[in-house]
């Protein structure tokens, strides 16, 4: 896959990133790239077999077997697997909405309460106010549990070192990543490490 476009289910995407740098990863529910075909798995799948029937045999052929499937809506490869930010948070806010998005392009380097506030014209009290209303929680609270879901995606799915894996995700020292860590799963990296290591078949 290298030098090719490709995807991967979206919870697999921070490792497979990580691990193959040559590979240019889309969010696309399936990729076709030369010979070269990618699915997300679970229901993209149908739709790539329903693009390949629609090239090959017509729409119309390609339309009789989505219906057959009970399956009503066909995606393209334009389509991106996870649901909207609004969908998946359960609000409606477009300014909230705004400032999730940055925080889930900006783990690595994160971005202060104040830039964010600022980027939807917003103060920072306001933004404090928006998220306790909506989410219940502070936005700083909000951006750590997305950083320290990715932290322990990779923990899980890559062999990367503790280390690596607190500057990919915005930890400037092991030891505040191993606090903030263990302050949020009970756990601490090093043990999740190796309680993954004794889950994996020889």
């Amino acid at each position: 896959l290298d030098g090719k476009r490709a995807t991967i289910h979206w919870e697999n995407q921070d490792s497979f990133i990580e691990e193959f740098e040559d590979v240019e990863l889309t969010k696309s529910v399936f990729v076709v790239d030369g010979n070269r075909i990618t699915t997300a798995g679970g229901t993209s799948s149908i739709d790539l077999m329903l693009k390949l029937i629609a090239q090959d045999h017509g729409e119309d052929l390609a339309n009789a077997v989505a219906d057959q499937l009970i399956y009503s809506s066909i995606r393209t490869d334009q389509d991106t697997q996870r649901l909207s930010i609004p969908t998946r948070i359960g609000v409606r806010h477009p300014k909230l909405s705004q400032v999730i998005q940055q925080m889930e392009l900006n783990i690595e380097e994160p971005i202060s309460p104040s830039l964010l506030a600022r980027d939807v014209n917003m103060s920072t009290r306001q933004l404090e106010r928006l998220f306790r209303r909506y989410l219940n929680r502070s936005p700083k609270r909000y951006y750590m549990e997305l950083r320290l879901q990715k932290a322990r995606n990779l923990l899980m799915q890559t062999d990367m070192s503790v280390i690596n894996v607190a500057l990919a995700c915005g930890f400037a020292s092991p030891s505040h990543f191993s606090k903030c860590y263990r302050a949020h799963y009970d756990t601490t990296p090093y043990r999740e490490r190796g309680a993954q290591s004794s889950r994996l078949p020889y």
